[in-house]
């Protein structure tokens, strides 16, 4: 039995076990930049009822955390300062000690996100399966700026939006500067060096995704056709066992109607397989690196072992190293696994009743949805040995047989796994956004389309709503949203190039950065990354900051025919149209027939004239209108002008 001092003490002991402790929300940390110039929004969590402080700039602002331990102050406007200071939060509760956090090196001056998809993602440094960025060496030795700094945030997914996700702030040094965004730190370098204060640029993207991923649920709420995979999330979420099941269900209905060499009684998995014309490739490799540049789609893999006596009657183990994305695997025409993600290692248990002393056969079919594809990770090699450990490997490391199956068709795209897929609506937003959502911000830089051009109609009116959706949910108006038009692709039609182009015409204060001419036709990742953040800053310095310059390259307004010529108006003339090289290229004109033919085009004062002998009464002019788009109008400014059509639907 215990006596009254021990109970009161154990009583003590167990209150303050069960506190919980202070906690300050994920974009808050050592090395942060705070937002100049506005209310900052201060927000956590802690034992419920605690009484939090938090001390910055002079300033002392608290709250009291409510029953369910959230908590949130907002400073008033903080002025810039590059001078490194502390920022200390209290919290005093009856429950526990007072707790004291202390964040140190905190800098004030402009924030921006910086979103999208790979093309933001690329850091300045190497990166495996894809070019240098131009000059990145030489920019990452002189890259010693502490008024600059990143908050990056990792790549997650959740089926409903969280409070927190893993976040971490960085000094921009020589050293850290290659793991930067390389389009972030080309806009954050222009910018700090125009402006001249603390530029915090927070780095939340994710390769190859879809824009109704970084969208929330209401966001998506005039787009039904979202509806089925949202309630397909909510139903199987924390049932991953039969999430599993039903994709991998409708994903093999899908190979079945699509995929010959899926075709029942036909399957390219049988051992027997003649595999004349089959083409070698070594493998790890990024199929992209090994003479298939831009195919997405199916692609089947084969490769013969055999059985040393000393492994007979044993289990074996496959490794395959990572596969991008989706693989199923067979040895001698039975599945021995299938797996979904395109950096998880595949490690397949292969059963001894399945296994011959010679003649085994791995067929492999690998479905990539977007971006690099195929068995692509040469830090993981590939081998088949004992699954009991003991015993010498084989190498399956080499020359395997590959036969490209069924490119992907944009009308007809796989299904995606729900509860693993980063390609579902909602997710990224729900994982990648909402935990930063209210940090104070000026405005957003956005890289993304690539994994929309398929549904370039819909990405019209889709990419606003998302731009629409993230203004709404931060509560700061409508702040500058800047974007990057996708540069020229052979794999990207000129659709969705226009779209983001309407998209540019139908909402308010944002910009467009044009790469028509920085692109690269044979990689969807251009390497020249300077010009593109160069131009985003432009942006942010005209819309956000009232500079007085130039911030677009022409931007076409309207189309009057003059007898056989087409008389083009822009805005964003930017002192004047030029045509470097001295010819106007990439324009096409049409009659009444809608036929179009190579056109002649001249700069007349702030009009571009087009005309061509084939055409005697113009109808409609296209101008770089091609998945490789060419064309050379710029303005006096030197920014190029975005492709355009004037017959647009």
């Amino acid at each position: 039995m215990k006596t009254p001092f021990l109970a009161f003490v154990t009583l003590l002991a167990c209150a303050a076990s069960l506190a919980a402790p202070l906690k300050l929300a994920s974009p808050f940390g050592d090395h942060m930049v705070l937002q100049r110039g506005m209310p900052v929004p201060v927000w956590g969590t802690a034992d419920p009822g605690a009484v939090i402080t938090v001390e910055f700039d002079n300033q002392t602002k608290s709250a009291t955390a409510g029953a369910d331990g959230e908590w949130r102050v907002t400073l008033d406007p903080l002025t810039t300062s590059a001078t490194p200071r502390d920022f200390i939060v209290h919290a005093a509760s009856k429950n526990s000690e007072i707790e004291n956090q202390k964040l140190t090196d905190v800098l004030v001056g402009e924030v921006w996100i910086c979103g999208g998809q790979s093309n933001m993602e690329r850091q300045l440094g190497l990166r495996s399966g894809q070019k240098p960025i131009i000059n990145w060496e030489s920019t990452a030795a002189s890259a010693n700026n502490p008024l600059i700094r990143q908050l990056y945030i990792r790549q997650t997914r959740a089926v409903t939006p969280q409070d927190s996700v893993e976040a971490t702030w960085s000094v921009c040094t020589p050293e850290n500067v290659v793991d930067f965004t390389a389009v972030g730190y080309f806009f954050a370098r222009k910018l700090e060096a125009s402006i001249g204060v603390p530029i915090g640029i927070i780095h939340s993207s994710w390769g190859g995704t879809i824009v109704e991923a970084w969208t929330s649920r209401e966001g998506l709420k005039d787009f039904p056709e979202f509806n089925q995979s949202l309630d397909l999330l909510s139903a199987t979420a924390g049932h991953l066992d039969e999430a599993k099941r039903l994709f991998n269900e409708r994903l093999e209905a899908w190979y079945q109607a699509n995929d010959p060499g899926s075709k029942e009684g036909a399957s390219w998995n049988t051992p027997g397989l003649d595999t004349s014309g089959w083409e070698t490739m070594n493998v790890p490799v990024l199929w992209e690196d090994a003479g298939h540049p831009g195919f997405d789609g199916v692609a089947w893999f084969r490769h013969g072992f055999e059985v040393p006596a000393d492994w007979n009657g044993r289990d074996l183990e496959l490794h395959l190293g990572a596969i991008d994305d989706i693989d199923t695997t067979w040895v001698n025409g039975t599945e021995v696994g299938t797996t979904s993600w395109y950096t998880t290692p595949r490690v397949y248990k292969v059963p001894a009743t399945l296994l011959k002393p010679t003649g085994n056969v791995i067929a492999i079919r690998v479905l990539d949805t977007g971006g690099g594809g195929g068995l692509w990770d040469p830090k993981l090699p590939l081998s088949i040995g004992p699954a009991d450990g003991s015993g010498q490997r084989t190498s399956l490391n080499g020359a395997w047989l590959v036969k490209f199956s069924t490119p992907l068709d944009p009308k007809n795209r796989p299904p995606a796994d729900v509860n693993q897929s980063p390609n579902v609506p909602t997710v990224l937003y729900n994982a990648m956004i909402a935990p930063l959502i209210p940090y104070a911000i000026r405005g957003v830089t956005f890289y993304q389309g690539e994994s929309n051009a398929d549904r370039p109609v819909q990405y019209r009116t889709l990419f606003p709503a998302m731009i629409a959706d993230w203004r709404k949910r931060w509560g700061e108006g409508d702040f500058p949203f800047l974007y990057v038009q996708i540069a020229p692709f052979r794999g990207n039609p000129p659709e969705i190039r226009e779209a983001q182009f309407i998209a540019l015409k139908n909402t308010k204060n944002t910009a467009m950065a044009v790469t028509i001419d920085i692109g690269d036709p044979d990689d969807i990742h251009p390497a020249n990354k300077g010009p593109v953040g160069a131009r985003l800053a432009l942006a942010a310095r005209a819309l956000a900051y009232s500079d007085s310059i130039e911030y677009s390259g022409p931007i076409y307004e309207t189309m009057r025919p003059d007898g056989p010529n087409a008389v083009l108006s822009f805005s964003h003339i930017g002192g004047g149209l030029v045509a470097p090289g001295g010819t106007l290229e990439g324009f096409t004109i049409a009659g009444a027939d809608g036929v179009f033919h190579p056109a002649d085009a001249r700069i007349d004062g702030d009009a571009v004239v087009v005309s061509s002998p084939d055409v005697r009464s113009p109808s409609a002019v296209r101008y770089g209108w091609a998945n490789v788009a060419r064309g050379n109008l710029f303005n006096r400014a030197g920014l190029p002008a975005s492709p355009f059509r004037t017959d647009v639907k």
